[in-house]
C-alpha cells in the first residue's frame, strides 16, 4: 500500500488556513498534523509553504463522449481537468445517444472505467417523454437529473408544462436546470436578424439571450421547486436581477441551490470586442454589473457553487457567424487559476474558493468522504502556488480542442500537484500518466 506524506504545507480546508502535515495511506487520508514524520516507504512530498486544499468537484462539465469525441472525450478532458486542480467531475448528457435512460448511463459509466485521470459521475437528462426512467432511477446510479428548460433543441429541450409538473413532482434526486425562456430568445433573434441580417455582432449575445429571458425561465423552476418540494439546483446564473430568487445562508438550510460558472466570474460584455464566439456560451457572459452581483453573491452564500461548464468545441466551429457558432468554451484547466487571480484581486478568498468548488459540491450531491481535508476521507487535493505565475500557451494545453480563451494570459498562479485517491496525477506541468479516477458515490434523496 503507497504512503504519501505531505510536509509543510499551508492547509486551506472547512473555512480556516493553517500549516499542516498530511500522511496519506492508499487512497485515504491517514492522519491530519503537525510535525507528522515518515516511516520507511513512505514518500515524502515537501509542500513548501504551498497551498493545500481538497481538488474541485466540478459538477458542470461535457466531455463530448459519446458521439462527439471530435470536440473532446473522457481521457483527454480529464487529463484537462487535473491539470486545472479538478479531482472530480460530473458529466452532462447531451451527448451521441443522449443520456435519456438508464441503460444508456450504465453504458457511459462503462466506458469512463480505466479511462479518467479524475474521479466522474454522469446526470440523466429529462425530456418531455422519459418520467418513467426518471422514476425508476435508483438513488447513486446518477449525480442528478438534469432538465434543459432553453436553449436546447430536439429531445433535450423540456418545455412541456405538463412535463415539468411531472419531473418535479416525481424526482428522486436533485434537479439541475439550464434556465433560459425560448420564446423570448427566438423574438430577441427575430429583431436582430432584421437589423443585422445574418451578420449579427457578438456583442448582441447577451442582448438576445437576455437577463429577462434568465430570469423567466429561472422563476419558474423556483415555483415548481417550491411547489413540489423538490432539490433543484441552478446551473450557470449570469444576472444581478435573478439573485433574488435565492437565499443567502449554508447549503444545509436549503433545498434550492444556486450555481455559478467561472468564466461569468471572469469576463463581462466589453470582451466580446476581442474574443468573438471564443466566449460565446449558454446563458451569455452579460454586463460587468451582473459579473459584480455575481461575485457578491458568492461572497454572500447566495450562490452555493462555482463550476466550469466546461464546453469543447473545434476551433473550425468557432470561427463560423454568430448563428452557425456553438456556444461553449473549454474552462477545466484554468478554472483554480481564475479564482486564484480573483482571489490576489481582492475578490474572493482562498477559503470562500475551497468551500464553493468542494465542500459546497460534496454537501449538496450527497458525495460521501470526498470535498473534505480529512482523516479517513479520500485523498483527492491539490497543492497551489499562488505566487508562481502561469502563461497560457497553446503548446500547454490539454482539452483535445486544442484552443483557450486565455492563450496569452499570464495568471499569477500555479497548480503544482494533483493528487486523486492517494496518487499523483500531474505534477509541476506534466501529467504522471496514472489513471486514478473512480466512480462517485451519490447518496442524497429527496
Amino acid at each position: 500500500m503507497n504512503k504519501l506524506l505531505i510536509t509543510n504545507a499551508r492547509l486551506v480546508n472547512e473555512g480556516d488556513t493553517r500549516d499542516a502535515d498530511v500522511l496519506i495511506v492508499g487512497d485515504r487520508i491517514e492522519k491530519v498534523g503537525s510535525g507528522l514524520s515518515a516511516d520507511d516507504g513512505t514518500e515524502v512530498l515537501d509542500a513548501a509553504g504551498k497551498l493545500l486544499m481538497p481538488g474541485m468537484i466540478d459538477d458542470q462539465v461535457h466531455f463530448r463522449e459519446p458521439g462527439l469525441t471530435n470536440k473532446g472525450d473522457l481521457a483527454t478532458e480529464s487529463a484537462a481537468a487535473v491539470a486545472g486542480g479538478v479531482t472530480s467531475f460530473m458529466d452532462m448528457p447531451n451527448v451521441n445517444p443522449q443520456t435519456t435512460n438508464r441503460a444508456a448511463l450504465a453504458e457511459k459509466y462503462e466506458l469512463a472505467s480505466g479511462r479518467c485521470r479524475a474521479n466522474y459521475g454522469f446526470y440523466l437528462g429529462a425530456t418531455n417523454r422519459n418520467i418513467e426512467e426518471i422514476k425508476a432511477l435508483q438513488i447513486g446510479e446518477s449525480c442528478g437529473i438534469k432538465a434543459f428548460m432553453g436553449a436546447s433543441t430536439g429531445d433535450m429541450l423540456v418545455d412541456d408544462p405538463e412535463a415539468l409538473e411531472k419531473l418535479f413532482e416525481h424526482a428522486p434526486v436533485i434537479i439541475l436546470t439550464h434556465c433560459e425562456h425560448s420564446p423570448t430568445i427566438r423574438d430577441n433573434e427575430a429583431r436582430a436578424k432584421v437589423e443585422f441580417g445574418e451578420n449579427v455582432p457578438m456583442s448582441e449575445h447577451p442582448n438576445i439571450r437576455s437577463a429577462n429571458a434568465c430570469l423567466l425561465s429561472s422563476s419558474q423552476a423556483v415555483d415548481l421547486a417550491r411547489r413540489h418540494d423538490a432539490l433543484l439546483h441552478v446551473l450557470h446564473l449570469t444576472t444581478a436581477i435573478e439573485m433574488g430568487l435565492f437565499s443567502k445562508g449554508h447549503r444545509s438550510e436549503k433545498r434550492i441551490t444556486a450555481e455559478v460558472c467561472v468564466h461569468h466570474l471572469w469576463f463581462d460584455e466589453s470582451r466580446y470586442v476581442d474574443l468573438g464566439t471564443r466566449i460565446k456560451c449558454n446563458p451569455a457572459i452579460k454586463t460587468a454589473e451582473d459579473r459584480a452581483a455575481l461575485i457578491k453573491a458568492v461572497n454572500d452564500d447566495r450562490i452555493d457553487i462555482i463550476a466550469t461548464d466546461h464546453a469543447p468545441h473545434t476551433v473550425s466551429e468557432k470561427g463560423k457567424t454568430y448563428f452557425k457558432a456553438p456556444a461553449g468554451l473549454p474552462l477545466v484547466q484554468h478554472v483554480m487559476l481564475c479564482l486564484f487571480d480573483l482571489a490576489h484581486s481582492g475578490k474572493l478568498s482562498f477559503e470562500k474558493i475551497v468551500d464553493k468548488t468542494s465542500h459546497s459540491v460534496a454537501d449538496i450531491f450527497g458525495i460521501p468522504d470526498r470535498g473534505y481535508v480529512r482523516e479517513g476521507y479520500f485523498a483527492d487535493l491539490v497543492i497551489m502556488d499562488p505566487d508562481k505565475p502561469t502563461k497560457v500557451t497553446s503548446g500547454s494545453l490539454l482539452a483535445k480542442c486544442h484552443w483557450s480563451p486565455f492563450e496569452g494570459h499570464a495568471f499569477r498562479s500555479t497548480v503544482d500537484t494533483t493528487i486523486v485517491n492517494g496518487i499523483v496525477v500531474y505534477q509541476q506541468g506534466l501529467l504522471t500518466g496514472q489513471i486514478a479516477g473512480r466512480k462517485m458515490e451519490f447518496n442524497r434523496a429527496r
